[in-house]
């Protein structure tokens, strides 16, 4: 039985987007329920809009089986989780002037959108004690990938003295506990990988203790063969960027580089986005492109809803998990 706002959401949700919206989230459901997989992608500023609200919740359910998110992504969450209360919010942002926004700036506060997230409280706190796992797995000759650090600090238990939300609503948090699988390509523009930057430009760590974007692709490669099989894995993406256009590549790069011509495609698709369809643009393009790419078969089921990702994501996650 499914809870109010799924019953709204099928009351009310009939045409253009809204219709689209339902489509996707039914289709989701059935390709878990017919046995697939699913992988999620984050981009844009989805950790700041607080989506481990609902995502979290669809990571305990094992509704969620592999996250490709931005470096942004991955360490706003855990900012949102230590740092919240201190977060400033600007409903007036169109108004502000350039003024405006450097007095942010001289403040410590760093704006996205409508709101803004405190440096001291954020960054800097998180700094001094992620600082201290990258040189410990150094000085060890160890080598991890930017979401196993993170991984390392939450199940640590370290940051708990600053935790100012509930903790079951960290996407981080819920997906440290249960390992779940993440790349995250990019992370050197997040300001964690600026930060780690700095310690190798200082000579205070090695580039090398950090895994790269390659070694996130071949690893991607590995997990794609072997979950791959049956209903194989969806794919699920939330805005545009790099979190989608890097992970939905290792199917033609299987098939086409590596020879593997009977790697099957991605089995469900579905991207929202505000990004309109005009020359050139990948995140605005429709899905049938992909098939000429080799990512998307033709029967895979196709879903694309044109519209404000903090508002259809939480919705989609709302009518799987039953609410």
């Amino acid at each position: 039985m499914k809870g109010p706002v799924s019953q709204f959401i099928e009351n009310h949700y009939l045409h253009f987007n809204a219709a689209a919206l339902v489509d996707a989230a039914k289709g989701y459901e059935t390709h878990l329920t017919e046995g697939g997989k699913m992988m999620v992608t984050l981009a844009g500023a989805m950790s700041t809009a607080e989506l481990g609200k609902s995502l979290a919740e669809m990571i305990r359910q094992g509704k969620v089986d592999i996250i490709s998110c931005t470096g942004a992504n991955l360490e706003e969450d855990i900012m949102n989780l230590v740092a919240h209360n201190h977060y400033k919010r600007v409903p007036n942002y169109r108004d502000l002037s350039p003024q405006d926004e450097w007095d942010l700036l001289e403040n410590h506060y760093n704006r996205v959108t409508d709101t803004c997230i405190p440096e001291e409280e954020a960054f800097r706190r998180l700094q001094k004690h992620i600082y201290g796992i990258w040189k410990k797995a150094e000085d060890s000759n160890e080598r991890y990938f930017p979401h196993e650090f993170m991984y390392k600090i939450l199940l640590s238990g370290e940051l708990q003295q600053y935790y100012e939300i509930d903790p079951k609503n960290s996407w981080m948090l819920a997906a440290a506990e249960m390992n779940l699988p993440i790349v995250v390509p990019g992370w050197e523009d997040s300001t964690m990988g600026n930060i780690f930057a700095s310690y190798v430009i200082k000579s205070q760590l090695k580039a090398s203790t950090m895994k790269s974007g390659i070694e996130y692709m071949a690893w991607l490669a590995d997990w794609y063969v072997k979950n791959s099989e049956g209903k194989g894995v969806g794919f699920f993406q939330i805005g545009g960027g790099i979190a989608g256009d890097f992970p939905i590549c290792v199917v033609p790069m299987l098939y086409q580089d590596m020879e593997m011509e009977n790697i099957p495609f991605w089995s469900y698709f579905c991207q929202i986005s505000d990004s309109t369809t005009s020359y050139g643009s990948y995140s605005g393009a429709v899905p049938n492109e992909k098939i000429t790419w080799g990512k998307l078969d033709i029967n895979t089921p196709k879903f694309i809803v044109e519209s404000d990702a903090t508002i259809v994501a939480p919705l989609i996650f709302a009518w799987i998990l039953g609410w």
